[in-house]
């Protein structure tokens, strides 16, 4: 007869609630996150790698760790709980309020959420506590953008450009530089941008290679048949996600350059994905809920 002791029991036992857990967490129906300004419905993922459940687990251990609030909101936002991942960073804010990371992470996470004016705030205190954080102006700028308000959103991003630590993130700043300094007007501060992705400049892999490729076209060293990507595999988050960044960048070229149709054909393909929190898919929804002609938005979803 195998003999067990009470330790060993009770470890089986507390395993095999954890492991029941995850089961019926990965068994759960998802939740809905949004409804979008175009009516449609958007839905979480369970959790079936136990990610969520994992991050859960390691902050019961150490319900003041600031930084384990911060991989739980990103657990979280892995698996599009983004409703979930505001609250986890609300939490860590009543423990640390004056957090610039936090601020950064929420402001970030409430912009898929189409809270543009809640993340604009987080984000602006952010930048204030600490003006070394190169994300809290990237979504600073995308707040602003989203609200329509391009002179602060090209000042965002035209300055987080001069706070990048790598190739890959002054060109992803490039990029909305370029396009929020011209929905703005500023041409010539628009053209200035791109100078600083030169000729001699080598893509990496990853998903800079969007952004690169729209930046030479907005040179005129790519034409739009050379970048435009094919349409996405349905079920495929990754090619989605390539079809609209690209999208929504050729899409905003046709607008600001004075062709309208063209411009809401793109937008029109992007709104009918289920991305719904890639930058290019908030851009067209956003584009196609209100008119085009506004420059100035001042609208957001009623907060959950």
């Amino acid at each position: 007869m195998v003999r067990y002791n009470l330790g060993t029991m009770l470890q089986r036992c507390f395993l095999s609630l954890y492991l029941l857990a995850g089961l019926l967490g990965a068994g759960e129906k998802p939740a809905l996150e949004i409804t979008s300004p175009l009516g449609t419905k958007f839905y979480s993922k369970p959790d079936e790698k136990g990610v969520v459940a994992a991050a859960e687990q390691a902050l019961a251990a150490d319900p003041k760790n600031v930084k384990l609030f911060l991989k739980l909101s990103q657990a979280q936002n892995s698996i599009q709980q983004i409703k979930e991942a505001v609250e986890t960073c609300t939490r860590a804010l009543g423990i640390e309020p004056d957090n610039a990371e936090v601020l950064t992470e929420r402001g970030h996470r409430e912009l898929p959420l189409r809270q543009f004016a809640r993340a604009r705030d987080d984000l602006k205190r952010a930048a204030k506590l600490d003006p070394t954080i190169s994300d809290a102006y990237y979504h600073l700028g995308l707040a602003n953008y989203f609200l329509g308000d391009f002179g602060p959103a090209a000042d965002a991003f035209c300055h987080g450009a001069t706070l990048a630590k790598d190739q890959d993130s002054m060109v992803n700043f490039t990029n909305w530089c370029y396009a929020a300094s011209r929905r703005a007007g500023r041409k010539e501060e628009a053209e200035q941008a791109l100078a600083k992705v030169g000729p001699e400049m080598q893509s990496n892999s990853g998903h800079t290679v969007f952004y690169f490729n729209l930046v030479r076209f907005f040179q005129g060293r790519m034409t739009e048949a050379e970048i435009a990507p094919p349409p996405p595999t349905p079920g495929d988050d990754e090619s989605e996600l390539i079809f609209d960044t690209v999208g929504y960048g050729i899409g905003n070229w046709h607008l600001y350059n004075g062709e309208r149709d063209k411009a809401i054909e793109y937008f029109r393909r992007i709104a009918k994905g289920h991305v719904w929190y890639t930058w290019g898919f908030i851009g067209s929804e956003t584009e196609l809920a209100h008119p085009i002609a506004t420059s100035k938005r001042n609208w957001e979803l009623p907060r959950p």
